[in-house]
This record gives C-alpha cells, structure tokens and sequence, in this order.
C-alpha cells in the first residue's frame, strides 16, 4: 500500500527541461534533465569525469520509479565510477553516458504500471540494490546472491547524481520525516551495509557483549557500526588516523579509540620467517595489546570490520579471535590483500566477503533511523556546483567525520517537506 502524502499546493509551467532546483508539476515529467555524467573516455578524477550535462529523462518499466532526487549523498562509489576502478561501469551496462550516485531522498515523481505499494508524491529513500526477482536466489534465498543483483548508480548508467532518477520499485523505503532532504540522502548506503556485515552472516552475527574492531570510525561506514554496535549491546573499538577525529568517535559510543599512526605494521604482509616479518609480528602484538587494554587481558574481539584492505588486513586477520570472523566490504587501500593463513586455518577464523544489503536487511536499518536509534551523522552539504569536489575530498581524504550530501533539487540546507523546498525556492 502507498503512503499517505499530501501533496503541495504550488503552479508551476509544464516544461521539457526545468533548472535545477526548479519544482516542475507534480507528476510532470520533462524529456530532459540536468546531471552530472561521466563518459569513458573522460575516466580520471571527479573533477575532471564529471560534466554537467542535458540528458533525456529515462523511461520507466512496469516495475519501475521516477523520483525527483531532492538530494544525494556522496560515496566511494562516484570516486570509483569517475575514475573507472576497480571495473569500469561501462564495461556493465554499455551505455554512452553514466550517472553515478548510490544514495538519495526524494519524492516518487511516476510509477510503471505493475506498481502498487508506491503513488506519486510519497516521500522516500533509496536502497541501492537491484535485481530481476525471477530466480532462486529472490524467491526464498538471499537476493545479493543473485546473478542479476546489481548496485544503482555503479553497476546501472542511471544513478542520483541528476534532477530524476529510475529505481525498481523494491528499492525505496519511506523517509524519516525529522530528516531533512540532505539528512535522508546521506545514510542508506552506508547504513545498510554496515548492518549487513554486523548482523547478516550467521552464526557470526552480532550478539550482546562481543567486541568489534572497526576501521575508519569517523567514517560513514563506521560511524554506523559504532552506533549499530550499540544498538546491539556490544562494544565497539574504533580506529581513527587523525588524533582529532576520537572525540567524534567517543561521542557516538566507542568503548575504545585507537589510532593507527602509533603502531607501524601497515600495507602488505612482509614474507613469512624474515626479519621484516619479525619486525612486523611484534608491531602487529603492540597493537593488539592496545586492544586488550580495552577488552581486558586476552580477550580478542569476536569479529573486524574491515574496508580499508590492502593496508589493514593482514592485521585484522591476526587480532580476530578463535573462531571470529573478519568480514569486509571494500579495498579503499587496495585490493591486492595478503595474510598470515596459518592463523586462519589453525584458529579457525573466518574471512567473509559482504556486499551491500537486501530490502530486508535495509529496512531494518532503516527503521532503527525512523525510530530515531541512530544519528545520520551528517558532517557537509554540497551545492549541486559542488558535486564533483566533493568527490575529490573523498578521494583524498581530506572529507570531514560522517556523511556528506549534495543538494538537487533541495534549494538549501535545512528544508524537510517539498512544501518547504518550493516555499525556499520562491
């Protein structure tokens, strides 16, 4: 069933290309937009790979959204998808043009005609998995384990970095109304798959009183495993790489801070039984002596957060406990990684690849952010002009604690409704 929104009262021409910020009618939609694209042949630097353009709007299927995007967040995958690493996008879906943006708030512009738990005017987020829903994996199983399971805005050419954005209709869920636009843009991506990594591989899902390293804490991916570690009763270890950043992950609830710039055992493994493997064996026991400091003597966290990779994993993979996991969901450092295997075999350990979450997994977590659970952490907002920095600040890491946004069709900061947007835009 859809939700029920009132809609604005507002007049506005019908047009076939409207400026950003500019609210068309409701329901009317224009042959073309504004987005920010990345073409092949301009892989490189956000800055440089992403253009504004004049595309058409996309057409939808039965089973498709048309969302007026009021504002996007920012992730790794535009950093990614700009610079055509670790895959170009193009090489999947083969079009002339690609739109990145993973995350987004909106408001339901359209449906296709097989779809009825949304109508136009509902108020929503966006979850950034797709898939066909007609195999094994959709019906019963776990749909990220599909064939067909892809992620919006990476793996599709049509993602939120523009005025209108196409989604299956299983991608949206309802957004928290306290939210304002750019606060509901910021957070589903991370969110979701944070929860996936704590709570959706059984029998190491998250339990109360475990303990968890989590890299990049003041990180949007970690600053939600803080707080979902919480959530949980468990207790959260963060790792930060600038002093300045352990207040921030204190506050969110961190039993401990460590920081990585005191230990020196970072990159790949050196080779086994070497002087340099010596040299790292005993860094890598310093460091996990700072972790008992906090746990108590001997007692090893039950499961790591991984998503650096190539600089932190032959570490994790050592810290873990007996029996533990370390489950990881990206390379931000690299992805040539390198560990010790007879701790792995011998303790029992296992390595998890997690990718994402399904609709349930995030609305569940989307829940917790409706019920007010968790902060979104918003750290900086965007102006649409802005969208390819603040990529580049992602890129270098130079991006404040928590979550960044860009403003579409939102006019300013700090507007909930879409009667506020049009009332801001007046």
């Amino acid at each position: 069933m859809a939700l029920d929104t009132k809609h604005a009262d507002y007049d506005a021409p019908q047009k076939d290309l409207y400026e950003v910020g500019e609210m068309p009618p409701m329901g009317h939609v224009p042959k073309q937009m504004y987005a920010w694209a990345i073409r092949r042949e301009r892989h490189g630097d956000p800055d440089s790979a992403m253009l504004q353009e004049v595309v058409d709007v996309p057409e939808l299927d039965s089973q498709d959204v048309l969302v007026l995007v009021m504002a996007a967040g920012i992730n790794y995958n535009g950093v990614w998808a700009a610079r055509g690493v670790p895959i170009s996008p193009f090489d999947g879906h083969g079009q002339p043009y690609h739109i990145a943006g993973s995350d987004a708030s909106g408001i339901v512009w359209a449906v296709g005609d097989k779809v009825t738990r949304w109508k136009v005017g509902d108020e929503v987020v966006i979850h950034c998995n797709q898939d066909d829903g007609d195999d094994e994996e959709c019906n019963g199983g776990d749909p990220m384990y599909s064939s067909s399971q892809r992620i919006w805005g990476y793996e599709t050419p049509d993602g939120s970095f523009s005025q209108f954005t196409r989604v299956q209709s299983q991608q949206l869920m309802p957004r928290p109304k306290h939210l304002t636009w750019e606060e509901s843009a910021c957070y589903t991506l991370t969110l979701a798959t944070a929860y996936r990594m704590l709570f959706g591989h059984e029998p190491h899902d998250l339990k109360p009183g475990q303990n968890v390293l989590v890299w990049g804490a003041s990180g949007g991916l970690g600053s939600y495993a803080i707080q979902l570690i919480n959530t949980a009763g468990a207790n959260a270890i963060g790792v930060i790489s600038d002093e300045s950043k352990r207040q921030f992950v204190m506050d969110l609830g961190a039993k401990g801070v460590l920081n990585r710039k005191d230990f020196n055992c970072w990159g790949q493994l050196p080779t086994v039984n070497t002087p340099e493997y010596k040299e790292w064996f005993n860094e890598t026991r310093k460091f996990g002596k700072a972790i008992w400091d906090i746990t108590g003597k001997g007692v090893n966290v039950d499961m790591v957060f991984e998503h650096p990779g190539e600089a932190t994993f032959p570490v994790s993979t050592f810290v873990v406990k007996k029996g533990g996991m370390v489950v990881i969901c990206a390379g931000t450092s690299g992805f040539n990684l390198t560990f010790d295997v007879r701790y792995m075999w011998m303790h029992q350990k296992r390595l998890q690849g997690s990718h994402f979450a399904h609709l349930k997994q995030a609305s569940a977590a989307n829940k917790l952010m409706m019920e007010r659970r968790l902060d979104p952490c918003m750290s900086e907002v965007f102006s649409w002009a802005d969208l390819p920095e603040a990529h580049m600040k992602m890129m270098r890491n130079e991006h404040k604690p928590g979550n960044m946004s860009v403003l579409v069709q939102a006019p300013t900061t700090g507007l909930r409704t879409l009667e506020d947007a049009v009332m801001a835009r007046d």
